[in-house]
């Protein structure tokens, strides 16, 4: 159950926002009300699922402070793990890479957005597993998430998947050894990911006093 809302979240299906009743989970998914609410108390801990008294269940939606806290720790983590991954390479990791990279080629190819946006996150945790330390692993997990739903709600005219140039330059440097120009190649990519973004402050936000002060 969880792998496959995580799914829908990850393909843009499921947006920010949308209610997840107990009553039509348990049905959809054959299940009790019981096995529900374990399912989705398990990820609200994840960040994924938002859990309001009285209301329920929804898919979380990230708050502009919240989606530049996740860049933030994103630009501290993901040097770090390409850094990691360049001193532990070896051909089968280098397989890996190349198949999910020729995954995320024909899901553009075939214009399928939804394969597109999920893959894309993907590639960022298959280099966090390829790293080996499982503590990373499941920060970049619940990252790659909370970027997802943070793009959903923030999209802007501009495309705000991945590039996979930008993924095949990243391997290229990894597979070549060069950990500085990996970790600035990753940097630099997010730095594209977050700029395509409208992360400006919502019209709820506004100050009133400054805005129609000055008129």
């Amino acid at each position: 159950m969880a792998a496959r809302i995580a799914t829908a979240i990850h393909e843009h299906r499921l947006l920010p926002g949308t209610k997840l009743g107990e009553d039509r989970l348990a049905n959809i998914f054959n299940t009790s009300r019981a096995r529900v609410r374990e399912v989705l108390a398990r990820m609200a801990r994840d960040q994924m699922v938002e859990l309001f008294p009285q209301r329920g269940a929804f898919v979380a939606k990230p708050s502009i402070e919240q989606a530049l806290d996740v860049f933030e720790a994103r630009r501290l983590i993901e040097p770090g793990i390409v850094r990691r991954l360049v001193r532990n390479m070896d051909n089968s990791k280098i397989r890996r890479l190349q198949t999910h990279l020729k995954q995320e080629r024909e899901a553009r190819a075939n214009s399928d957005k939804r394969a597109t946006v999920r893959l894309s996150g993907e590639f960022h945790v298959l280099l966090a597993e390829l790293a080996g330390n499982s503590a990373l692993l499941r920060s970049m997990r619940e990252l790659s998430t909370l970027t997802c739903l943070t793009i959903s709600l923030y999209e802007s005219a501009v495309n705000t998947c991945c590039l996979v140039d930008e993924h095949e330059a990243v391997v290229d440097a990894i597979v070549a050894g060069n950990g500085e120009q990996a970790e600035q190649l990753m940097l630099s990519h997010l730095d594209h990911i977050q700029g395509s973004l409208r992360l400006e402050a919502d019209a709820d936000d506004a100050d009133l006093e400054q805005i129609l002060g000055d008129l």
